[in-house]
């Protein structure tokens, strides 16, 4: 059986622990258990940060646009879809004279697509003239 001095030395060693994680100067076990629940809000706070960082960096499309034999070809990654937004962007490849040639597209949870498009005088468009018409239409989806 455990003696009470046992107990109490468990005790004693466990706040002494927590006082070491969570860098308390404090002695009283009150002040050690208060220090420690300003450290853990702490932590929240910047588990909370990082989390919203996460979520900018994500909001972010990726967009890459590259010239080939037959027109572009255009790579979209979010982590999220928006609705309408297949739509839009085909509609952005409408209005540049892009005919789809060919695509590939996945909209459950995140939104990825890869297209193939075509155009009668591809030498006189820049990919990046397609790559800003897409981030459009992405952004026109946002809002």
């Amino acid at each position: 059986m455990v003696s009470m001095e046992q107990k109490k030395a468990a005790l004693h060693d466990k706040l002494q622990l927590l006082r070491s994680v969570t860098n308390s100067h404090a002695l009283s076990k009150t002040s050690i258990i208060v220090d420690a629940s300003k450290y853990i809000q702490e932590l929240k706070e910047k588990v909370g940060a990082v989390a919203r960082d996460l979520e900018e960096i994500n909001a972010f499309p990726a967009v890459a646009v590259e010239t080939i034999e037959k027109g572009f070809l255009v790579n979209v990654l979010l982590e999220k879809s928006f609705p309408g937004l297949l739509v839009s962007i085909l509609e952005a490849f409408e209005e540049l004279g892009l005919d789809v040639l060919d695509a590939d597209v996945s909209c459950t949870n995140t939104f990825r697509l890869e297209a193939v498009g075509g155009e009668h005088q591809t030498e006189n468009m820049d990919a990046q003239v397609v790559r800003q018409a897409v981030l459009r239409a992405i952004q026109k989806c946002r809002e």
